[in-house]
């Protein structure tokens, strides 16, 4: 019996699945993320190699005829990754959008707006092209990512912190966040630390639950945040899709996005500015996306 491998690598996490020639899955692994750019070249070469070897670990013994990776990062690193690769098969490489806009569209037109680590915007148009937007880097901006609400939650509570902004629950959780009071401390905290970056897309979460809780300021960073995801759709619809079509499917994805309170302004928007969408919130993982792909007939198109 031949073996498929599938994995979904990204920079929180990288997850994999094993199945028989039916689509039947004999194991799954996850490990942690292989992203070059947040491990570094090398280290996600090691992670995913690594990865793959636990995964074969746990199933049956047998030939795999082939290994698809949907991999965030440098396509061409990951296209020099798989042709290092041995003894797993006809190894294909594809982005990670790919995944989470199967599961929105199962294959056909429509698009995805996606909010995890990064964010983008990916959509399959009526002649089967797919595009993609946004996903520039937590440096330029990834609206609605879990560093840039991170990142705008924090400066609105460093300002709060600072005295030049109405305090709020904002300020107080960042304080709780970080473990110190003040607004020195914590600016040179969320400037300089070693792991400042993650100190800052960690603060997200939180970030959420005040605007859940009605947070005015943590609303307001939200909405803010929701928008300029909302403005990279706004192109993508108005480039691929003709008007006057028939709703499109549009899927929202990410644990933050899929928030009943969350995927409910981002309907909100939607609505604000009419797209020709049926919204729909992603709730399978992306390695279900992979799964699907995988078990696509020989030579049909990602």
């Amino acid at each position: 019996m031949a073996f498929r491998i599938g994995v979904d690598g990204g920079g929180t996490k990288t997850e994999c699945v094993l199945v028989d020639a039916g689509g039947v899955v004999l194991a799954r692994h996850t490990a942690p993320g292989c992203s070059p750019s947040h491990a570094g070249p090398e280290k996600a070469r090691a992670i995913l190699g690594e990865a793959l070897r636990d995964l074969l670990s746990q199933g049956p013994r047998g030939p795999v005829e082939q290994t698809l990776l949907c991999m965030a990062g440098n396509p061409a690193f990951w296209r020099e990754t798989a042709s290092s690769l041995q003894g797993f098969g006809r190894v294909e490489t594809a982005a990670d959008h790919l995944p989470v806009l199967e599961l929105a569209t199962g294959g056909g037109p429509g698009l995805v707006l996606h909010a995890g680590t990064g964010s983008f915007v990916a959509a399959r148009g009526p002649d089967g092209k797919v595009h993609y937007a946004g996903g520039l880097g937590w440096r330029f901006g990834d609206p609605a990512s879990g560093y840039e609400l991170g990142r705008r939650g924090a400066a609105r509570a460093l300002l709060e912190l600072q005295g030049w902004a109405k305090r709020t629950a904002l300020a107080e959780a960042l304080a709780a966040h970080t473990g110190v009071p003040d607004y020195t401390t914590n600016s040179r905290i969320l400037n300089t630390h070693a792991e400042a970056n993650s100190k800052i897309a960690s603060f997200a979460p939180r970030l959420v639950e005040l605007a859940e809780s009605g947070c005015e300021p943590a609303r307001q960073v939200l909405l803010d945040s929701i928008g300029g995801l909302a403005a990279i759709a706004d192109s993508v619809l108005a480039r691929v899709f003709s008007k006057g079509s028939p709703p499109l499917p549009c899927g929202v994805s990410g644990i933050l996005l899929t928030r009943p309170a969350v995927f409910a302004l981002v309907a909100e928007e939607a609505a604000a500015r009419a797209w020709p969408v049926i919204l729909e919130p992603v709730i399978e993982p992306p390695i279900e996306g992979v799964l699907r792909l995988l078990l696509k007939p020989p030579g049909s198109p990602l």
